[in-house]
């Protein structure tokens, strides 16, 4: 019998190893994965998926949240600038105030009579002026005389008996009320108008 010897090339010394047929089965056997290391790994998986959901999860919150504050912030902004617009807007008010007195008072006059047609043209021009400035801006009057009277609108200076209107009922405005965008800006002064006392309500 002949036995036959291998020697690695780089192998300086010369020192035999063992057969290629060897080293395969070694590195067949090192490739294999064992039940439980495939278990391990499932497991490891599903860890990293769960702890991959969780922040996904968290940061969907987070936008929403973000998405809720950008929100409101935009809304505290709109509302300043209203409440600041209407600080400005409530010194015109006083200006149309006086323009109404202004015109009332011409009608009751009775001397000089041109005299006093010129100076309410130039008063007319000037309040419909500040009316048409106070419309674009977004100020609206407030309906006050015929109507219910509505404490969200109007304030009750003077309550007057009468049989004439429906209890309730505004019968004169006093000072105009406004809204701005929606919202009472100044409300109306009226006189309201009540039962008078010892009249008992109609049945209908």
């Amino acid at each position: 019998m002949t036995w036959k010897i291998y020697w690695h090339p780089s192998d300086p010394t010369g020192s035999p190893v063992e057969d290629e047929a060897a080293d395969g089965n070694n590195s067949a056997e090192a490739g294999s994965v064992t039940p439980d290391a495939l278990t391990e790994l499932e497991a490891q998986l599903a860890k990293a998926k769960a702890e991959s959901d969780q922040w996904h999860d968290r940061f969907l919150r987070k936008a929403a949240e973000f998405e809720n504050y950008r929100k409101r912030m935009e809304k505290e902004k709109a509302e300043a600038s209203v409440l600041a617009k209407s600080s400005v807007l409530m010194e015109f008010l006083a200006i149309v105030d006086a323009c109404e007195r202004a015109l009332a008072s011409f009608d009751k006059a009775k001397d000089d009579r041109e005299s006093l047609d010129e100076y309410r043209q130039g008063v007319e021009l000037l309040y419909k002026q500040v009316l048409d400035t106070l419309h674009r801006v977004g100020v609206v009057p407030i309906k006050a005389k015929g109507h219910s009277f509505d404490p969200n609108l109007h304030e009750a200076l003077v309550r007057e008996e009468t049989s004439t209107h429906k209890e309730n009922t505004v019968v004169e405005e006093l000072r105009r009320g406004y809204l701005f965008k929606g919202r009472l800006l100044r409300p109306a002064q009226v006189k309201v108008a009540t039962r008078p006392s010892g009249e008992h309500p109609s049945k209908s």
